[in-house]
């Protein structure tokens, strides 16, 4: 069976990337937003599954963004994609889940986005923001769907060990 062309990958895959598959962890609008990539050089190789994209890459659709010095989209022999790796210096991602609530912005030298699993690793140097709400360490994972964050000190294959820190702001009372 012939896998199917690359093409899709960087329009759908893209969607998906950015989208996931639940709707409501996203503006309406961005699924229907033109994909917008720019980058210096994309290195696509259809029969691995792979594209990369790198220097000073930056993909958008929508409220939707991942950047990095490089950014590498994985599919499996489906055509589907599995998984989109952003590193650099401060590789970043965001989304606002809905119109009503603050866009989620994460950063670090490496940001693996695991699509099946709605997962975020944010890796040495990591950093999110959610609303109010900052976490900051050698190794951060979120979960889009639960709005889950673990946080840890140290990262694998990371020497340095970063201290986790989190601020937290106090819930608003209606009237307040």
């Amino acid at each position: 069976m012939t896998r199917p062309p690359f093409a899709p990958l960087l329009t759908l895959g893209v969607i998906g990337l950015l989208l996931g598959s639940a709707p409501a962890q996203a503006l309406e609008g961005d699924a229907s937003a033109p994909i917008e990539v720019e980058a210096d050089r994309l290195d696509l190789d259809d029969r691995a599954g792979t594209a990369v994209y790198t220097g000073d890459v930056d993909i958008r659709q929508g409220s939707m963004q991942l950047s990095g010095a490089r950014v590498e989209i994985r599919r499996n022999d489906q055509g589907e994609l599995t998984r989109a790796t952003a590193t650099g210096e401060r590789a970043y991602i965001e989304q606002q889940p809905a119109p009503d609530e603050p866009l989620v912005r994460g950063w670090g030298r490496t940001i693996v986005y695991h699509v099946a699993e709605r997962r975020i690793e944010l890796i040495d140097r990591a950093e999110l923001h959610q609303g109010g709400d900052t976490f900051d360490g050698g190794y951060l994972e979120y979960f889009l769907d639960r709005r889950v964050v673990q946080a840890r000190s140290e990262a694998e294959g990371v020497e340095e060990r970063q201290r986790v820190r989190m601020t937290l702001e106090p819930e608003q009372q209606d009237g307040q």
